[in-house]
């Protein structure tokens, strides 16, 4: 079963993304055959990701009342909101975007400008490996002017698939130097997802980055009657690839730095063509209801996001970024394309997904981008750390960690700090705080940003209580990645912040999020019914429910068609109850429902690294996640953290029953989102016998399902659930 096997390379990728803790025994890859080792191939399924766990392990959360969100409907305050004039005073050096400025052309400006400085670092059978901005810019006009001599012409579109590695990052600059347009696809996806995606993109080149990509390209190849060619740069594993279509990255340097030396004008003459308007990226969004839509996204669409985050939290050309979300995720795009090349900051690889927490502390980066599950991830190794230690480090914990709390409370409420409270609160910065800082690789941290999916006050309150200037934004695909974001002295954990330079917000007397800024996308690829009712002269419509504030920040509800209806009547986020329930370290994910039924329930999935520590330390014995999540002991160990979530919860909105499932949620049986959203409407088919047991007398539910692999077995499930009321 795929809640005790092995997984194999999705789960590593999945660690990354999550912020899962690998070991560091995995360095070296699996061999060389002329070139470097496999990079994030094969990780296993349950990484160290935090350690052991015991009943005490949660910190404390704030004792301060939480906004039940029941007002979301009603226009709470403002319903119109642009950034603050005093934010949008431009920083010294800030590049211009011209109607003729183009990635490339911002590209070719800073490696002459930079030459000699790091541009890109990647680890590599546990060594560092620099490339200069001369060399990056050398990469690239050897690619661009081979992809030209293959045919490729501006407008066409070069799909990649792969690992984050400094060679994607020079095909998709190649591409865009030609004037193609790029399309980025999750190296995880299933055969089906590659296809539609090649095929809806009208896709003419696959780089792909070794043998695990380059199988189903062609794989796909016979029902994809336009891609002419699969270009993969890792050799291991291709020595008896001799099909027609398949070409070594290598060799198209090799055909471009021959086209270099006959027409040196060439790419320069490639680049100078383009303009800010051309498409950039193709960029396919979650879907999380629907096949996914392709979002055309302009060189100055992501230009202009770039600069306008900028203008609030200024980067520096000698801050370091460690890059390790998919490349086919908006957010990485965004801090490594646009904000990389303006900011000119040093971009790292981690040798592989499974160490990139170990390589994030080597790097100790000025700026992190991630989802809120990275943060959730760190918050529980911290809190599985504590309840392993001695007494007298639990002790200096919980008054270091209390001591935090309070300063951030004061923060929050743009309160005064008493003199008192900040020496203790320095003291506690010397002899606890900076070292848990120093564990999750943020000593050096100035801007930890989250998006992507809803973080609970609770882990937002946790990283400031422990030093980290943790920001929420809100943004999507459609608006090159942010629109809104907290300022540094302007944070509320129950918003996200405040409109970007540039950006106009608006809620519509639905309540739905509308915005409107440089940033917001063209359309959607042969989809105008689609663009239509996501554009409306010039605002694009989120689908997102929320209102803002007296200050003016934005309250994100969630989205409007995920809104439960409570038995009440009063309208509520099942988000908000699943990143409470979250941050318990025993819990890894969690589906409420409760949309018009007559009370709340949830389905949850354990952690299993942590729930099996701590079944183990009390003498519980088990052979795989489906014993695991069955055993009496771990049901009254979840209740107990859903009894304390219910405490600060409206009655309507507190969960009454609930049942571990025999898995996690998974993006290969179409769970979760490739970004990690549920998608709850194919979990409500999926599991229907579970919301019907969940709302009957019953007991316990048969399951009969079936699961799929990452390469497309499948496997055939039945097991036996208990359900469990919860004492009020």
């Amino acid at each position: 079963m795929r809640g005790e096997r092995a997984r194999e390379g999705a789960r590593g990728r999945e660690r990354a993304r999550e912020g899962g803790e690998g070991g560091e025994g995995g360095e070296g890859g699996e061999g060389e055959e002329g070139a470097r080792g496999r990079r994030g191939r094969r990780g296993r399924e349950r990484a160290q990701e935090g350690g052991e766990g015991r009943e005490d392990v949660m910190a404390e959360p704030s004792s301060r009342p939480i906004q039940t969100q029941d007002k979301i409907i009603e226009q709470n305050g403002k319903n119109r909101a642009v950034s603050p004039a005093s934010k949008q005073t431009a920083p010294m050096h800030e590049v211009s975007v011209t109607d003729e400025l183009t990635i490339p052309k911002l590209f070719i400006h800073k490696a002459h400008e930079y030459a000699d400085k790091v541009a890109l670092r990647e680890k590599e059978f546990g060594i560092w490996r620099p490339t200069t901005w001369r060399e990056y810019f050398e990469r690239v006009r050897a690619l661009a002017l081979g992809f030209h001599a293959l045919g490729l012409r501006r407008g066409d579109k070069v799909a990649l698939i792969g690992d984050n590695r400094p060679e994607g990052l020079f095909c998709e600059m190649a591409a865009l130097c030609v004037g193609a347009v790029v399309v980025w696809i999750y190296q995880e996806a299933l055969l089906d997802e590659v296809e539609y995606i090649v095929n809806h993109a009208d896709a003419r080149f696959l780089i792909a980055e070794g043998q695990e990509e380059v199988d189903k390209g062609l794989q796909i190849l016979p029902h994809a009657p336009q891609l002419e060619k699969i270009i993969w740069d890792d050799p291991k594993g291709m020595r008896h690839y001799t099909q027609p279509s398949l070409m070594p990255v290598n060799e198209v340097e090799r055909r471009g730095n021959e086209l270099q030396i006959a027409e040196p004008d060439l790419f320069n003459e490639l680049v100078g063509q383009g303009q800010g308007s051309d498409i950039a990226l193709l960029f396919y969004t979650s879907g999380t209801t629907s096949k996914p839509k392709g979002a055309l996204l302009s060189h100055r669409n992501l230009l202009k996001m770039g600069q306008n985050l900028m203008r609030v939290d200024p980067y520096y050309s000698s801050d370091d970024f460690v890059s390790f979300l998919p490349f086919a995720w908006i957010g990485e795009q965004m801090m490594s394309l646009s904000c990389g090349l303006q900011a000119g900051f040093t971009i790292n690889f981690p040798e592989e997904p499974e160490t990139v927490m170990h390589d994030l502390r080597a790097i100790a980066p000025h700026t992190m981008f991630s989802s809120a599950r990275l943060y959730e991830q760190m918050a529980r190794s911290l809190q599985v750390k504590y309840a392993d230690s001695t007494r007298l480090k639990r002790a200096l914990y919980q008054w270091a960690v209390g001591l935090g709390g309070e300063i951030a409370d004061k923060k929050f409420a743009h309160a005064k700090t008493p003199p008192l409270l900040r020496v203790q609160g320095w003291l506690a910065d010397k002899l606890v705080l900076r070292a848990l800082r120093d564990q999750l690789g943020l000593t050096r941290i100035r801007n930890a940003y989250t998006g992507g999916s809803f973080m609970s006050p609770d882990h937002f309150r946790f990283f400031h209580a422990i030093g980290v200037n943790l920001k929420q934004i809100y943004g999507q695909t459609e608006i090159s990645g942010i629109s809104v974001l907290h300022r540094s002295d302007d944070i509320n954990p129950e918003t996200v912040g405040l409109p970007l330079p540039e950006t106009e917000l608006q809620i519509s007397p639905e309540g739905e999020i509308l915005a409107r800024s440089p940033a917001v996308f063209e359309g959607y690829y042969k989809d105008p019914e689609a663009t239509r009712k996501t554009l409306h002269e010039g605002w694009l419509h989120s689908g997102d429910t929320g209102f803002l504030d007296d200050r003016g920040h934005l309250v994100f509800f969630d989205r409007s068609k995920d809104i439960m209806l409570l038995s009440d009547a009063r309208k509520f986020s099942p988000v908000y109850i699943e990143s409470r329930l979250k941050f318990s370290p025993y819990i890894k994910d969690v589906w409420i429902i409760g949309d018009q039924k007559p009370f709340v329930t949830a389905v949850l999935c354990i952690d299993y690294n942590v729930v099996g520590r701590w079944a183990e330390s009390r003498g519980i014995a088990y052979t795989s996640y489906p014993e695991l999540s069955q055993q009496a002991p771990v049901y009254e160990l979840i209740e107990k953290d859903i009894r304390r979530v219910n405490q600060r919860l409206p009655e309507s909105a507190r969960v009454r029953r609930f049942v571990n499932l025999f898995k996690e949620f998974d993006a290969d049986d179409a769970e979760l989102t490739r970004t990690r959203k549920l998608r709850r409407a194919f979990l409500h088919d999926r599991y229907s016998a579970i919301v019907v047991a969940l709302y009957a007398d019953a007991n316990s539910v048969q399951i009969d399902t079936v699961i799929t692999y990452e390469g497309g077995q499948a496997a055939h499930i039945q097991t036996a659930l208990r359900i469990q009321d919860v004492v009020r």
